[in-house]
């Protein structure tokens, strides 16, 4: 009894990965898990404090769908501030988690037949995001000699283009792009009067590398719509806090479908957001810190034995060519099974991914040297 909708999309493969390493483990075997993309600390005292705080102050009822006051104003001031947005408090919507924020994008601006656009690879739940608003996903090609920087993206636009997806630092890369390449996307969001999403969810995991945000950029205020969130930065993935900042038109529209939908974020959650905005940034560095570290063992365990890995930019994600040993998918199979290692299988995020697999260092070293040992001995 599915709908057509629902049979045009696949499940999560990364939420799948990670099901049955979990599954594994249930029965007793000791899976080292690099799948879900989802930071091992927890969340910052001050953070946990200020929600508890609000909740112990009665503050557990409907909010405006919107958001509470004091957060959008906090995330409209951070965003002129740190990103050089234009933004005010009455542009942005506080949503349930950045996934929630990009799936009333895609219902809002997308109609049947019109076309989006996403680098190859790509987050696995933007393209199930465009199928769910009737849309066609086309896929342009990145290089991964070159940062997985997206190229002939001219040769891609068509009258049905409506919609071009930037996702920097990027899952499952960790590319950056730099400003010629967002300014290069920018021209052709002009030139075609296109819309650009830029989920900038990882913004703060950035390693050495200057993080921009494509809206500030000449002519691209009203046409970008910004995603963040709190998940990532700030360890806070089980809160499911995340916003957006959209010119009029579309904020109006993403809120009618919330408020159909979600109603709203939980109150005393969004307390916790004030808090992880305007408090220390101490803990945010350090955790930043401990990914270099891990990022720099895992890609020297990797390239020690001939698995090829760029170095990632941003975000907590290795994306390693496994073509020496097997396509992607044969090599994750490999792994879980004969060394009882998750990995999420690179053809997840599109076509360009078949010869790779994603790795999330998102888990201690200790646990990340112990599982090179397990590849190594069953690869080599």
């Amino acid at each position: 009894m599915a709908s057509s909708r629902l049979k045009r999309v696949e499940e999560s493969a990364t939420i799948k990965a990670a099901s049955i390493a979990n599954k594994l483990r249930e029965e007793g075997v000791d899976v080292i898990g690099f799948t879900l993309g989802e930071p091992d600390f927890d969340t910052p005292r001050h953070i946990c404090d200020a929600a508890a705080d609000a909740m112990y102050r009665g503050k557990t009822h409907y909010t405006p769908s919107a958001g509470i006051p004091e957060l959008r104003s906090a995330i409209a001031q951070k965003l002129c501030t740190e990103n050089k947005l234009e933004a005010k408090a009455s542009d942005i919507l506080v949503t349930t988690g950045a996934k929630q924020a990009i799936f009333e994008i895609m219902m809002s601006v997308l109609d049947d037949g019109d076309e989006a656009i996403l680098f190859d690879p790509a987050w696995v739940s933007y393209d199930p995001g465009i199928k769910f608003a009737g849309a066609n996903t086309v896929w342009v090609p990145t290089d991964p000699e070159d940062g997985f920087k997206p190229y002939d993206l001219e040769g891609h636009i068509t009258e049905k283009t409506k919609l071009i997806v930037v996702n920097s630092p990027g899952n499952p890369t960790g590319a950056v792009y730099d400003r010629k390449t967002l300014q290069n996307i920018a021209d052709v969001a002009i030139d075609h009067d296109i819309l650009v999403l830029s989920d900038e969810i990882y913004e703060k995991i950035i390693y050495d590398k200057e993080h921009l945000s494509i809206g500030s950029f000449e002519g691209m205020q009203d046409r970008t719509i910004t995603v963040n969130g709190f998940s990532k930065a700030y360890a806070m993935t089980g809160w499911r806090l995340g916003y957006v900042c959209a010119r009029p038109d579309i904020f109006k529209g993403m809120l009618k479908i919330q408020s159909h939908s979600v109603s709203n974020a939980t109150s005393f959650v969004q307390y916790g957001g004030v808090a992880a905005l305007e408090g220390s940034q101490k803990p945010v560095a350090e955790m930043v810190d401990e990914f270099r570290t891990r990022r720099d063992v895992l890609l020297e365990g990797l390239n020690s034995i001939d698995i090829k890995c760029q170095k990632p930019g941003g975000a907590f994600y290795a994306f390693a060519d496994v073509s020496e040993y097997g396509n992607g998918d044969e090599v994750a199979e490999k792994l879980l099974k004969d060394a009882h290692v998750a990995v999420t299988p690179g053809s997840a995020f599109g076509k360009s991914g078949r010869n790779f697999i994603r790795m999330s260092y998102a888990t201690s070293l200790e646990r990340i040297k112990e599982g090179l040992e397990r590849i190594e001995k069953v690869l080599v």
